[in-house]
């Protein structure tokens, strides 16, 4: 399916549907080190704190992008499953990239279907050097990184819905992480 225009010039596209096993042993995301996140609810978060010994997913889409409105939902599911769910939570953080034209459009969109993950504050002039290293030319994007920063894949989004929680092994195990899990 072909999607809309974000205000920032972004485009998109779409896809489909979820399941559960996994492992891990990570630290800081070295690619937000120092950087402050924010929660749906503004609240202030550091993020070496929130993503220690975490597989780290770099959430790129915007509110008024249909394609990002189709599979945020999905996100936000398999998130759930994954960290509230999952008994013990697996060891998954997703950041949201913001590609809205506001920071009131991003909260909105954050507010009304995002999970309960972080988002790089709009106003963090960092957002655009992340969508030029990890070269986003199109949204919805799920950009999944070492903690180096490196990626494990670019293609989070089609994985999701091809292969539901079971790519989250994948990750874990191309993230050189240890410890088990299972759900």
């Amino acid at each position: 399916m072909l999607s809309a225009t974000a205000a920032s010039g972004i485009t998109g596209v779409c896809n489909r549907p979820l399941q559960v096993s996994l492992c891990l042993r990570l630290a800081m995301v070295d690619v937000l080190g120092g950087r402050q996140l924010v929660t749906r609810d503004g609240a202030a978060v550091e993020a070496e704190a929130a993503l220690q010994n975490k597989v780290v997913a770099l959430y790129f889409a915007a509110g008024g992008c249909a394609p990002s409105r189709d599979f945020t939902p999905l996100l936000c599911d398999f998130y759930t499953e994954l960290v509230d769910v999952a008994r013990p939570p697996a060891p998954f953080e997703v950041v949201f990239v913001s590609a809205d034209s506001s920071a009131q459009e991003m909260l909105d969109f954050m507010r009304e279907l995002h999970g309960a993950w972080l988002a790089l504050p709009f106003h963090d002039p960092y957002r655009h050097e992340l969508r030029t290293r990890y070269n986003i030319t199109a949204i919805p994007k799920l950009v999944v990184v070492k903690q180096n920063g490196e990626v494990i894949t670019d293609k989070g989004r089609k994985q999701i819905r091809e292969q539901g929680l079971a790519c989250f092994q994948n990750w874990v195990e191309a993230a050189s992480v240890f410890q088990n899990f299972s759900g």
